[in-house]
């Protein structure tokens, strides 16, 4: 096995100096007779590791399937309707037939020289770029729900692969959606070929990606993915939703529903996502840049956070102490207002802004309730939102400099 994936990655090493496909189809047939979606998903993680940027492995994965191709085609699982992966094949099959469509209205109104003509295909279009939009749930499925998945079972490569294409697909639909919005009679002519040219390339891209993830990825997710992660899964996909377009009998389809208890480390705070250890917890809650006070159901002071920057002052003699006691005379009918109307379920939320020292404060005050509505006890939030009120234009992930 350790000959045969040695060869296997000299062979895909051979693609990426430039030896032609066929010329290694060739000399390596003998090793790749037998080589499945998990086995190449392994060796491109191994040739990661030993330094391949993901830049030039999604640059030549094109190359690599077309090597791979007889091999790889061969797999055909039989899946139920509910499993995870029966909806997103689902979905591909369907948005393949709408990128199609758009490039044949696309096509349409470029032979077109007399723009009254047309009004239907332009309002076709808009309809499948707007189901291209609500396409976004299809990856976000598989970026927060499967890609990590996978990452818990070693395979972090392809995945990371497959979130470089969404994000490339993600701007080809921007330049859709700004194409068709910014539309205007007089500039016809520029906006036809504009639109062909972006819907070709949409079409093209969609191909190529999903052909990678129904053979590479889904594969190789299917031989690692235990049947109650699959159970897990396809939980946290209903939670997020579906596009507009997935097939009502899928969604619907019986479906194990029961999940699996995560192991919790012992000494560690679980929660409904994750756990943590108190040497995170006070830490994480004291970095927030919000100050929170917590009273339970018998107006108990039981917690407080400390921020580097402090608006309120609080020190540990509150612990212990019942809310009425915390608050000046003139505030208290209100603060005991408020916390009858969270008790007998009359409100949940109570908010508040004042400006002190010339800085404008945010105060609110939410309900606590356990899964059945049981009232549990207030927190109140104070923050300084004075320059979050003044931030304008956008400042993005990528703009950020050490």
């Amino acid at each position: 096995m350790q000959d045969k994936k040695a060869q296997i990655k000299e062979a895909i090493r051979q693609l990426h100096a430039g030896v032609p496909p066929e010329q290694v189809k060739e000399k390596f047939k003998g090793v790749f007779e037998g080589t499945d979606s998990l086995e190449i998903a392994k060796i491109e993680e191994e040739l990661a590791k030993e330094g391949m940027k993901h830049e030039e492995m999604q640059r030549l994965c094109d190359v690599h399937l077309a090597v791979f191709k007889d091999q790889i085609e061969k797999q055909h699982p039989d899946l139920k309707p509910s499993q995870p992966i029966s909806i997103l094949l689902e979905e591909h099959r369907i948005m393949t037939k709408m990128a199609e469509d758009l490039m044949g209205y696309a096509n349409k109104i470029l032979k077109v020289t007399d723009i009254q003509y047309v009004g239907e295909d332009i309002h076709q279009i808009e309809h499948l770029t707007a189901d291209f939009t609500d396409a976004e749930k299809h990856y976000v499925r598989e970026e927060n729900v499967l890609f990590p998945m996978l990452e818990k079972h070693g395979i972090t490569e392809p995945p990371s692969i497959m979130w470089m294409e969404h994000n490339q697909i993600r701007e080809i639909k921007k330049k859709l959606q700004a194409l068709i919005k910014d539309f205007k009679p007089e500039g016809f002519e520029g906006f036809k070929q504009e639109l062909w040219d972006a819907s070709k390339e949409l079409a093209t891209k969609l191909s190529s990606h999903f052909y990678k993830e129904n053979n590479i990825l889904f594969p190789a997710s299917l031989s690692v993915i235990t049947e109650q992660e699959w159970v897990d899964i396809r939980g946290e996909f209903d939670n997020i939703g579906y596009c507009c377009f997935t097939p009502p009998e899928l969604i619907a389809a019986p479906k194990e529903t029961a999940q699996a208890q995560p192991k919790v480390p012992t000494g560690e705070v679980t929660f409904d996502f994750g756990s943590l250890n108190p040497s995170q917890l006070n830490p994480l809650l004291n970095t927030l840049p919000i100050e929170i006070t917590f009273i339970d159901q018998e107006e108990t002071v039981r917690y407080f956070n400390k921020p580097a920057k402090m608006i309120f002052i609080r020190t540990k003699a509150v612990i212990g102490r019942k809310v009425q006691n915390c608050h000046p005379a003139k505030s208290l009918d209100t603060v005991m207002r408020i916390v009858q109307s969270f008790k007998s379920g009359k409100k949940d939320v109570a908010e508040f802004w004042i400006t002190l020292n010339d800085r404008f404060i945010y105060i609110r005050f939410f309900a606590v309730r356990d899964a059945e509505g049981k009232y549990l006890g207030t927190v109140e939030v104070v923050q300084d939102v004075t320059d979050i009120r003044a931030l304008q234009g956008e400042k993005r992930l990528l703009d950020w400099t050490d």
